[in-house]
């Protein structure tokens, strides 16, 4: 276990390869250690599901419409024919705000897709400050390795 104590293993992984495919354990710990060093690295890190993720370039960097639930209420008269959309500020819009890094770790990658994933890794190698951590489903002990690798196998 001396590797989560420091976390430099991982650090230097992550930013060699700028997107990480982590398998941790399902009783959790393993990850909130590591995201705690990533902070006292000097990382700004960002927590976040990636269900409901949709386009990722444009949900994280850019200004996009969302459709709220209906509710069960009926919206005659009122907006478009695909119903009311509102505008959604970017998730990562107020994180990138002055010059440190930032880590995104996604939870529960499993339901991404593979051209979702190979979308996350070009943000990485396009915005050279972002790194993503994606968890990929749970392992007996904590494991990573580059995004790249897993979606080669």
């Amino acid at each position: 276990m001396p590797l989560l104590l420091s976390g430099r293993g991982f650090r230097r992984e992550l930013e060699s390869a700028g997107c990480m495919a982590v398998h941790a354990p399902l009783e959790g710990g393993a990850e909130t250690r590591l995201l705690r060093r990533l902070r006292a690295a000097g990382y700004r890190t960002h927590l976040t599901s990636a269900r409901g993720l949709g386009d990722p370039e444009v949900f994280l960097f850019q200004k996009h419409g969302v459709r709220p639930p209906h509710l069960g209420h009926q919206s005659v008269g009122r907006g478009a024919a695909v119903g009311e959309v509102h505008d959604v500020m970017p998730l990562l819009g107020e994180v990138f705000l002055g010059d440190k890094p930032v880590v995104l770790w996604l939870l529960e990658g499993q339901v991404l897709s593979r051209s979702e994933l190979l979308s996350l890794c070009d943000l990485c190698r396009r915005e050279p400050r972002l790194k993503i951590v994606v968890e990929m489903g749970g392992a007996r002990s904590l494991r990573w390795q580059p995004m790249t690798q897993l979606l080669a196998a």
